[in-house]
């Protein structure tokens, strides 16, 4: 299909307009903020992000809320990429980048797709911000961190870790805890509740699927883990931080 009638039409249009597209080293440079991690600047730029939000942006629906819908997934899309090549694991960027595009496909007004980008830039800055700091930490370590993460529906342990690496478990776990502050096992299990409570709070999964999903033997022996950690039962969790959610979004 020939498309150089409407597209001249359209660069017609903006001139008569004077519509100025956003200059993409000024975009590309509010991107590098979430890369490096500098979470004030980000939070800095998303002032005047929300403030001038329709400004430089082409409309690409008739529907505001498809239009920022559109221009939402797009912005994840480059920020995830943005991020792997910052150093964040591939998966890690793509799973999250996946989980606000369904996020922002649920949104039924405009307002809330703002929101939500300041959520979703602020949120890919501080994990940024963690992976710069764990930079410090061995290749052994790092590596230990991505299997942890991309094994959480396994049963982990100290010795599949280990073998992972070709370390001796013995050695493994004073390097883990040396580096990371924390033994191996309770980094496993504070990886694994915080997996919890994502999904507590934005999911309608049962509690007995999302303890089967991150490798419990039980429901109830995820119960006492998630207890422990956050002072809460799974159920208790879920009832209070989804209707929060939800009420911050009937709020924008």
């Amino acid at each position: 299909m020939n498309t150089n009638k409407e597209l001249n039409y359209r660069l017609y249009i903006q001139t008569e307009k004077e519509f100025k597209r956003t200059e993409i080293r000024s975009e590309f440079a509010r991107y590098d903020d979430i890369k490096n991690g500098d979470v004030n600047k980000v939070r800095e730029n998303l002032t005047e992000i929300k403030a001038h939000y329709y400004e430089g942006k082409g409309m690409l629906s008739d529907s505001l809320l498809r239009n920022n819908q559109y221009h939402f997934a797009i912005g994840v899309g480059i920020i995830a990429r943005v991020c792997i090549d910052g150093g964040m694991n591939h998966n890690v960027a793509y799973t999250l980048s996946d989980i606000y595009i369904r996020r922002g496909d649920k949104c039924r007004e405009p307002q809330e797709l703002i929101e939500l980008t300041e959520t979703m830039m602020l949120d890919f800055a501080k994990r940024m911000s963690e992976i710069r700091k764990e930079n410090s930490v061995s290749l052994h370590i790092r590596r230990t961190v991505d299997y942890i993460y991309e094994n959480l529906h396994r049963p982990l342990t100290l010795k599949m870790a280990a073998e992972h690496e070709h370390l001796d478990p013995s050695y493994l776990s004073k390097l883990f805890a040396k580096e990371m502050g924390i033994p191996i096992k309770a980094y496993i299990l504070k990886a694994k509740v915080a997996t919890a409570q994502n999904i507590l709070t934005f999911s309608d999964f049962s509690i007995s699927d999302i303890a089967y999903s991150l490798g419990f033997s039980t429901q109830s022996a995820f119960a006492a883990a998630f207890r422990r950690i956050t002072g809460l039962t799974p159920m208790q969790y879920r009832n209070r931080y989804s209707e929060e959610y939800s009420l911050r979004l009937k709020d924008v």
